[in-house]
């Protein structure tokens, strides 16, 4: 993993579906539990969808520069 922060950097497209992006994805037990946790510290997630092809719930929140994070449910 490597990361970068310059001042004054270029916004990037912040939509996990957008061409080319890439994001992290964390896998969890429980997804209401976290995405409560996240609630309680004023991080808000998009809708629980569910993967069409395992079933699996998961869902989006952005990190400080609006980029996206995953929370995939096993």
């Amino acid at each position: 993993l490597e990361l970068f922060s310059f001042p004054g950097a270029p916004a990037r497209p912040s939509r996990p579906e957008a061409q080319g992006l890439r994001h992290l994805a964390f896998r969890v037990d429980d997804i209401n539990e976290v995405i409560a946790h996240l609630a309680i510290n004023k991080v808000e997630c998009e809708p629980i969808r569910v993967d069409e092809y395992t079933g699996k719930r998961f869902t989006f929140f952005a990190d400080p520069d609006g980029l996206p994070l995953e929370l995939y449910e096993m």
